[in-house]
């Protein structure tokens, strides 16, 4: 179960591109349900998510190089590409700070997540100063979407 918050960015704290990173490209081979093929980094994987905002199903499986190679291939829509800073969530040991930085089409775009072990742990969240929009529940900015804007 993925349990995550969204928020738009729009300002950079002082040091959010210091962190580790890491680059991701992903193409949507369907978006209901989702079936989602990523490159992070040196690692591929073909990801099924259910519908949802809050609250989804989500199981990721392996794939090679070649096999990322292919379905990408056969991706519709946009392919995204961005890069992921990890940013550890202050005063807290187990939360981090997902920051996607938008290449490509969506150059500009900035997005956190934050990833929780609960739903009552995410509705308890509080976002730091630097975060804009919950956009959360609004699906507006759901990768499979902007995949398929025109």
């Amino acid at each position: 179960m993925e349990i995550e918050r969204k928020y738009l960015i729009t300002r950079l704290p002082e040091g959010a591109t210091d962190h580790p990173y890491h680059l991701i490209e992903q193409g949507y081979l369907s978006t209901e349900p989702v079936v989602r093929v990523r490159r992070e980094d040196d690692n591929y994987y073909l990801t099924y998510k259910s519908k949802g905002l809050l609250e989804r199903e989500e199981y990721n499986l392996p794939l090679t190089m070649d096999s990322y190679d292919h379905l990408i291939k056969k991706a519709d829509g946009h392919i995204l590409t961005k890069k992921r800073y990890l940013i550890p969530v202050e005063n807290s040991d187990s939360l981090t700070i997902e920051l996607d930085i938008f290449e490509g089409r969506f150059k500009g775009l900035m997005l956190a997540e934050v990833e929780f072990e609960t739903r009552e742990d995410a509705e308890a969240f509080t976002a730091p100063d630097w975060f804009g929009e919950d956009v959360t529940f609004t699906g507006e900015y759901q990768n499979s979407r902007l995949s398929r804007l025109p």
